[in-house]
């Protein structure tokens, strides 16, 4: 898997993930809440299906 998750991207991918399981597991939202456990680890592995679809990255260019 190639990284296409910059990292402000991977940053807020990995905080919206931790509140989303942390509203699933207080009861304080729905089961969609654990969606968020797919939120974390995009932002874990800085690789996501849909921006791969798409084409997109947000990783900074490496120069070399």
């Amino acid at each position: 898997m190639k990284k296409n998750v910059g990292g402000i991207d991977r940053g807020l991918r990995i905080v919206a993930g931790l509140v989303l399981i942390g509203l699933a597991a207080t009861g304080l939202v729905g089961p969609w809440g654990w969606l968020g456990l797919v939120v974390l680890a995009t932002g874990l592995f800085s690789f996501c299906g849909a921006y791969a679809l798409l084409g997109l990255n947000t990783c900074p260019a490496r120069s070399e």
